[in-house]
């Protein structure tokens, strides 16, 4: 029987969890969050990309059920956090002397993505399409960066804006600057 699944050809026909801990012996550092992301489509995106880039666990701030649909089963080989608020999640960032990155548009803290000079052991977080992250996710942020536009809109998609960073970050810390 052909094996359906979206993953690349190594792990087709073997079960979930041979693939899980297989990923699980070499996971990235990085951590991604979730605050408050209102459309289903746009978390499953986040949680893809994220197994693309096969980060350490994926955290979801203020929200214990998403529809699964847009991930295509990826979050099946991640672990996923729940935190009922943003004061649980730091807790546990600080606790592992991780750095929280915020990527967002709409503070007076903002630096430029490009000008980021990421450290391993790093969360980026990400908020809402409309609303963006909460003041207090911004406040106990260690780093506010956002993705510079040059067309009309002030922002791309936040799965977009998650899979550009995750990838700035992969680049800096997995792959290395070096140039082809």
């Amino acid at each position: 029987m052909e094996d359906k699944r979206n993953l690349i050809d190594e792990y087709k026909g073997r079960a979930v969890e041979e693939i899980f801990a297989e990923l699980e012996q070499k996971r990235s550092e990085l951590e991604v969050a979730i605050e408050n992301v209102e459309y289903d489509f746009n978390i499953g995106t986040i949680v893809r990309s994220a197994n693309n880039f096969n980060v350490k666990k994926v955290h979801i701030i203020g929200r214990k059920k998403y529809n699964r649909r847009g991930a295509m089963c990826t979050e099946k080989y991640l672990e996923t956090v729940f935190w009922e608020n943003a004061a649980e999640f730091y807790a546990d960032q600080r606790a592992r002397g991780r750095e929280v990155v915020a990527i967002e548009n709409h503070t007076e803290r903002v630096q430029p993505l490009a000008k980021k000079k990421f450290r391993k052991e790093t969360t980026l977080v990400f908020g809402s399409e409309g609303t963006g992250l909460t003041h207090e996710t911004l406040e106990m942020a260690d780093d506010v960066r956002e993705i510079e536009s040059f067309g009309s809109t002030r922002s791309v998609n936040v799965g977009v804006a998650a899979g550009i960073a995750m990838y700035e970050w992969v680049r800096q810390c997995r792959l290395g600057s070096e140039s082809d």
